[in-house]
């Protein structure tokens, strides 16, 4: 059991933390409209950190978890460390989830591996079970060494 618990942990996508947000619109009734930004780490690659912004419908409908967020969003990748990559890197595996409908609407963040430069590839996208949004973002972390050797 505990075998299965560390796999699954090692592979599942990963967790975000709060950075902050800004209010773009007021709402009488419940939560205003904001942009909110998350930082998270590739569970894969050490030494890399994306920070993700997107909006967070307000209102009534989102104060309850209701309402659907838009497709809007952008991502910001970086070396943050030397970079150790932990095990094999799937092209377009999932490093970060969310969701923004109360049914079938995620944000995604997959991470590519552009071989021939070195570099890893961060697509921030959303889908949805029916009609997916062409709205993404990437950001790229060439692999570059680390420190003052």
């Amino acid at each position: 059991m505990l075998m299965i618990a560390l796999l699954l942990g090692a592979v599942a996508p990963a967790a975000a933390e709060q950075v902050g947000c800004v209010s773009t619109t007021f709402k009488l009734v419940g939560a205003n409209d904001k942009i909110c930004i998350d930082s998270f780490h590739d569970p894969k690659v050490d030494g890399v950190v994306c920070h993700v912004s997107r909006a967070r419908t307000g209102g009534l409908s989102g104060m309850v978890g209701l309402a659907e967020d838009t497709s809007d969003a952008s991502i910001a990748c970086r070396q943050v460390g030397p970079i150790t990559i932990k095990g094999r890197l799937d092209d377009g595996e999932d490093v970060f989830k969310e969701s923004r409908s109360w049914l079938f609407k995620k944000l995604r963040v997959v991470r590519f591996y552009d071989k021939p430069n070195n570099t890893l590839v961060y697509l921030s996208y959303s889908d949805k079970l029916v009609d997916g949004s062409p709205k993404n973002a990437i950001s790229t972390v060439p692999i570059m060494p680390w420190g003052g050797r």
